[in-house]
């Protein structure tokens, strides 16, 4: 296993990551991302399927080569642009990383014509929770036993017209 870049002691510089869609062989990693992050994970055909029908709102964060976050997203009928997922590698967060990968795909949903951004969240996730206020996400609703192993989930939203660019 190799080095991470913050056992090193450093912080990599944003300037360094890049955004981009997700393509095939970026697969295996995001995956590895998710098992690291969840303890619910998607099976490898959602992440296909995603990167099929919705390639501009799946998204990576790469830095030398590696990848190191993603997010995934789309457009519903209802014009809810809704966030799927979105993690960081853990050796790689608390670097702004999350937050590039989110507001990049806010962006994307807005210029496809989202009037507001949906997602859900563990009640547990104080982190997540904390990082979606910043941006502008309010809770909505608690919705009760939305995960498997019986956690709630706040769904959280924000509204296309209130999405100044923030992060």
């Amino acid at each position: 296993m190799s080095t991470s870049y913050r056992e090193l002691g450093g912080k990599i510089p944003l300037t360094m990551v890049v955004i981009r869609p997700v393509r095939l062989f970026d697969i295996p990693d995001v995956m590895r991302i998710e098992r690291a992050s969840f303890r619910e994970e998607y099976p490898r055909g959602v992440f296909l399927t995603f990167l099929e029908s919705n390639p501009d709102t799946f998204l990576v964060a790469e830095y030398n080569g590696r990848v190191i976050g993603y997010v995934m997203a789309y457009l519903r009928p209802d014009l809810e642009g809704h966030i799927m997922s979105i993690a960081v590698d853990p050796d790689y967060r608390g670097m702004g990383i999350g937050s590039t990968l989110l507001s990049e795909v806010i962006e994307r949903l807005i210029k496809k014509g989202a009037r507001y951004i949906g997602l859900e969240v563990r009640v547990s996730n104080l982190g997540a929770i904390a990082l979606y206020e910043r941006f502008g996400f309010r809770k909505i609703k608690r919705i009760i036993g939305y995960y498997a192993d019986g956690e709630d989930a706040y769904y959280m939203l924000l509204p296309a017209d209130e999405w100044g660019g923030r992060n």
